[in-house]
C-alpha cells in the first residue's frame, strides 16, 4: 500500500511540475488545459523541451497503474 501512495505522489508533483513549467510557455492556456485533461502535460511538455519531466510523469503513471493492478488482484 504504501508503494502506491509514493508513486500517487511523485505522479502529481510530476505534473504540477510540468503544468507549472507550461505556465511559463508562450501558449499559457496549455497549463490550464493540462489540468483538466492530465494526459496532455507530458505531450505538451515533451514538445516544449521538457523531456525529463514528461518521462518522469510517464514512468511514474506506468508505475502506478501497474501498483493498483497488483492491489486490485491481491484484494
Amino acid at each position: 500500500m504504501f508503494p502506491l501512495v509514493i508513486a500517487f505522489a511523485l505522479l502529481l508533483t510530476a505534473h504540477l511540475t510540468l503544468v507549472a513549467g507550461l505556465a511559463r510557455c508562450p501558449r499559457r492556456w496549455r497549463a490550464v488545459v493540462a489540468l483538466a485533461a492530465p494526459p496532455l502535460a507530458p505531450y505538451w511538455g515533451y514538445r516544449e523541451r521538457m523531456r525529463g519531466r514528461a518521462s518522469l510523469w510517464i514512468a511514474s503513471a506506468a508505475v502506478y497503474a501497474l501498483l493498483r493492478l497488483i492491489v486490485a488482484r491481491i484484494a
